[in-house]
């Protein structure tokens, strides 16, 4: 059977108020503010903020929906960590960087022979940078951060079951990920040539209670992984239902790409995604990237009303300003 996924494409999470994230992801993890956008899905106005690294591509590309009106409730079948590819030799730098910034983190800790250091959203949700030595990814600089710790892009993320057989069944079968290792509760899956941006992690977490499902501050939403072109999405979405995975969404239009979702026999939310020509250039050139927001063009007529709703945000200069 021929796959089209080649990794991860980006990665969706529920924060709380839109500032403490802008903060956190622009100033703390570093990342380049790509795009100020809302919610597609329903009819109240939600911010749709983007972080990626300084070429946004794909396989860096962070997304939050703060949605402070009700808490999440973390637990199994959801992504229970992101982690990030920083250089190698980078993890004392990090760690110092948290403390200073009282940054709550797990101090330095291995998985699968990798070095890596586990910290928190405000919002309670976790990341991690982790050393790899071979991910040539070009950083987000800032004051503080810069290239020789800047981070890449997703490394891996890290997804929590209560059962893994049926869930190894699907991203293999499914998806084309081939497992590559285990180690106690983890089990290491990648795709295409494998590494950062290709990998998954199963936690396999058998008395721990299921996780909501719903929008939520500090849960995570989806894992979207890419494919080249929407003729790809429509081949995945029929590769789902000749293996019997028939709950998989239609092909739907999110302006800066295309999106297909089915829910993994772990409970996690999966999308297959691939980016429209020109993505998050489509709005903005490369000079003015995430420097206001911009709703697709079905919901224009309702800018003023949206932006009435929406609490005012502040990013930083630092995140959305082209480096010479």
């Amino acid at each position: 059977m021929k796959y089209n996924v080649s990794g991860i494409h980006h990665i969706t999470a529920c924060a709380g108020g839109p500032q403490e994230d802008i903060n956190f992801f622009t100033k703390i993890v570093g990342l380049r503010m790509v795009k100020q956008t809302v919610l597609m899905d329903g009819t109240i106005p939600i911010y749709h903020l983007y972080y990626a690294n300084a070429k946004a591509e794909a396989g860096s590309v962070m997304t939050t929906f703060p949605y402070g009106r009700k808490a999440g409730r973390t637990g199994s079948g959801q992504i229970s960590a992101t982690a990030y590819s920083a250089p190698r030799g980078s993890l004392p730098f990090w760690k110092a960087h948290f403390a200073k910034h009282n940054i709550p983190n797990g101090g330095f800790q291995e998985r699968f022979g990798q070095n890596y250091v586990r910290f928190q959203h405000p919002a309670g949700l976790a990341f991690e940078v982790l050393e790899e030595r071979n991910d040539e990814r070009q950083g987000w600089t800032t004051e503080e951060i810069q290239a020789g710790e800047s981070l890449r892009g997703f490394a891996a993320t890290v997804l929590c079951m209560r059962e893994i057989a049926e869930s190894e069944r699907f991203f293999i079968d499914a998806l084309g990920f081939r497992k590559t290792g285990q180690e106690g509760k983890y089990h290491r899956f990648e795709a295409g040539s494998g590494g950062p941006g290709k990998t998954l992690i199963f936690e396999h977490e058998p008395d721990l209670p299921a996780g909501s499902w719903t929008f939520g501050a500090g849960t995570v939403h989806h894992v979207a992984l890419a494919v080249n072109s929407p003729e790809e999405l429509v081949q995945q979405k029929a590769i789902y239902e000749e293996l019997g995975y028939t709950d998989a969404s239609e092909v739907k239009d999110r302006y800066y790409f295309h999106s297909m979702y089915v829910r993994c026999p772990g409970g996690i939310l999966v999308e297959c995604s691939c980016s429209q020509a020109g993505g998050f250039y489509r709005d903005e050139d490369e000079a003015h990237l995430g420097s206001t927001l911009h709703l697709p063009p079905w919901w224009e007529n309702r800018k003023e009303e949206m932006l009435s709703k929406l609490e005012p945000i502040d990013v930083p200069e630092a995140a959305r300003s082209v480096r010479a």
